[in-house]
């Protein structure tokens, strides 16, 4: 015959292995989640990084309207001292030369001889929290190109606009903002 075991001791034995199984989830510090609801804090986690995701992606072009024209190789940027986004002529610059396309900067007054093809933009800004931040943050909230030729004929317009019900792209660069508009604005395609 087997010995029956006290009733004392038969509680003991399964409390004593969930402070054990608690005490070593707690001496992995950084490598376990203790929570009572795992699924959920996975859950909260993955809906995080897809808000972040999709407010960090690229921009598309909107309303682009595109003339027949011959290829343009050399663009003039008029400066707009309004637009109080201070990396717009850099992104504008990068995306015309990912395009082949060569481009100098003038001021709105100083017309050359040397450009027959010109490139006017506005953009504004707004202000917002970026993810993971509580700190307010200007983003380019939209901007309108236009390419025409030195007597005012307009080759093609194009515009950004960031996204109001997703709000997707809010975050991104300008230049990954702006470089699908300069696409639409120099080929009529747009995304």
């Amino acid at each position: 015959m087997t010995p029956t075991p006290s009733p004392l001791k038969t509680p003991a034995r399964p409390a004593a292995r969930v402070l054990a199984a608690l005490s070593l989830g707690t001496a992995l510090s950084g490598c376990s989640i203790i929570s009572p609801l795992p699924l959920w804090e996975l859950t909260k986690a993955t809906g995080e990084v897809t808000g972040v995701a999709l407010q960090s992606s690229k921009g598309k072009a909107s309303d682009t309207i595109y003339h027949l024209h011959p290829t343009v190789k050399t663009v003039c940027i008029e400066y707009n001292p309004m637009t109080q986004v201070s990396d717009v002529v850099p992104a504008l610059q990068a995306e015309l030369r990912h395009h082949s396309v060569e481009s100098r900067v003038y001021s709105s007054n100083a017309w050359s001889d040397r450009c027959p093809v010109w490139l006017r933009y506005s953009a504004f800004v707004d202000w917002g929290t970026p993810p993971f931040s509580d700190q307010h943050k200007p983003y380019l909230n939209r901007a309108s190109l236009t390419l025409q030729r030195d007597n005012g004929q307009v080759l093609s317009t194009s515009h950004y606009n960031v996204d109001s019900s997703f709000s997707t792209g809010k975050w991104a660069t300008t230049r990954d903002k702006l470089g699908p508009v300069v696409t639409a604005l120099l080929t009529g395609f747009e995304n």
